[in-house]
């Protein structure tokens, strides 16, 4: 059902969105998550660095069907908020149309590609086939990626995170029993692993974008609806190259990391590829709880409630911080229980590896989801040009720290090292950048009245 986010307590609002967000996600982490253990458990060590090494590089192409799912969503929950349904159903048309041909491109760019990028990373020559096995897997899959992405972006615009959700949970948990029936019972190795999560997303995005069309043709509308608009398109833009250049630039500076990380061998990629699973599971989650604020903003923007942003954004700030907490404790002292889902207990550096950088990276989740809180904000609200400089200056320090730190200190532990570093700098600009956001509301409110 659409829900108006510009009425009623912002707390309870909020909770109630962003908590079947955050089950969202969980379940869309499950996809990776199911890869790398099934890899890990029945294929091998070889496998699972395979897995992670593949994982870097479809980071971009996610970046990319993330952008598109977040400039339709600010736009159609700016849209929603003022009322205008007619001009909504044109957004979701031309979202549709412009991405189906950005996703053709890159399809065909990754597909010739691909190997380069493995070079690139100076993937271990061990795991070099069954890296591009897999990733070229995964491009043929780049459709259902981006037209389930910008669906999703439309339920959570519309006021509906349940949906979602619901899609999610099924597919992914379909998902693993079809990851283990490929790769188990039919030995097909890590091609198993990469047409499971092709099979299972691709119904996942039928079914999503059929019940998307559906909502939008049961609200009411006159006269014909134009199926595209260029003012539309540059208003989506606006808000989507931003944000496929941050995830963009966030893969492409991983996939430097990575590089540096192979070099210190295979265990240690497979140690960090199982850590950052779990890492990832946090840090897409609290991202994903961003995206719900931007949503929330983008409405009450779109009404012209101020008022209601700041209180989102402290609302947004307490749940991410009740998540934070329980998630460090676990990675602290039960860590190695959740990287042997992915490893043998055989695999000692690459489970000390994990261990230690699930140790470095989780007291510092409190400092990242109050970055990411903001973001979302400044998102929401068109900050487009200062949410850029926070994550530019995030990115850019991990990358050079990863490289000058591991090389001082002669091991992997200085790359590990430069996130906290990166996340705390980030998180202070970010705040000063929503701090000015709201001097200028209030400015605004006070001419109004």
């Amino acid at each position: 059902m659409n829900k108006d986010l510009t009425q009623g307590n912002p707390r309870k609002i909020l909770w109630a969105f962003c908590l079947p967000m955050f089950g969202s996600i969980v379940f869309q982490q499950l996809y990776n998550i199911a890869d790398s253990f099934v890899a890990g458990k029945f294929i091998g060590e070889n496998a699972l660095a395979a897995v992670g090494n593949s994982y870097n590089i479809t980071l971009i192409f996610i970046a990319f069907a993330f952008g598109c799912n977040i400039g339709c969503s600010v736009i159609v929950s700016q849209l929603f908020g003022a009322k205008d349904y007619s001009a909504i159903k044109t957004a979701v048309y031309t979202t549709f149309l412009a991405s189906g041909v950005l996703c053709g491109v890159l399809m065909l760019t990754g597909l010739l590609t691909c190997e380069t990028l493995l070079c690139l990373m100076k993937t271990q020559t061990k795991i070099m086939t069954d890296s591009s096995l897999y990733l070229r897997i995964y491009i043929w899959g780049l459709p259902f990626l981006f037209f389930y992405n910008i669906a999703t972006g439309i339920f959570s615009a519309l006021g509906d995170s349940k949906t979602p959700f619901l899609f999610l949970a099924i597919s992914s948990s379909a998902n693993i029993l079809v990851d283990v029936f490929f790769v188990k019972s039919l030995s097909m190795g890590i091609a198993g692993v990469a047409w499971a999560t092709f099979l299972c997303q691709g119904v996942s995005c039928i079914l999503s974008v059929v019940l998307v069309l559906k909502r939008l043709s049961k609200i009411k509308t006159s006269g014909k609806v134009p199926i595209f608009s260029l003012a539309l398109f540059g208003k989506i833009a606006v808000i989507a190259i931003p944000s496929i250049l941050q995830q963009s630039f966030i893969s492409v500076g991983n996939m430097m990391i990575q590089g540096c990380i192979n070099g210190f061998g295979v265990s240690v990629a497979a140690g960090y590829s199982a850590a950052v699973k779990l890492n990832n599971l946090v840090i897409t989650s609290f991202t994903t709880i961003g995206n719900g604020i931007s949503n929330f903003s983008a409405q009450n923007l779109g009404a012209h409630q101020y008022k209601r942003i700041k209180e989102g954004f402290r609302a947004g700030l307490k749940l991410v911080w009740c998540l934070s907490v329980p998630f460090c404790i676990v990675y602290i002292f039960f860590g190695k229980s959740l990287l042997l889902l992915f490893l043998d207990r055989t695999s000692t550096e690459a489970l000390m590896t994990g261990r230690q950088f699930l140790w470095i990276l989780s007291p510092f989740y409190i400092i990242i989801s109050a970055k990411l809180i903001a973001d979302g904000v400044l998102r929401g609200t068109n900050a487009m040009r200062q949410f850029m400089v926070a994550t530019f200056t995030d990115l850019v320090l991990r990358v050079v720290l990863a490289f000058v730190l591991s090389d001082r200190l002669h091991s992997a532990t200085g790359i590990w090292c430069a996130w906290p570093v990166g996340w705390t700098i980030a998180m202070g600009l970010s705040l000063f950048f929503l701090w000015r956001c709201f001097f200028a509301f209030a400015r605004e409110e006070a001419i109004a009245s």
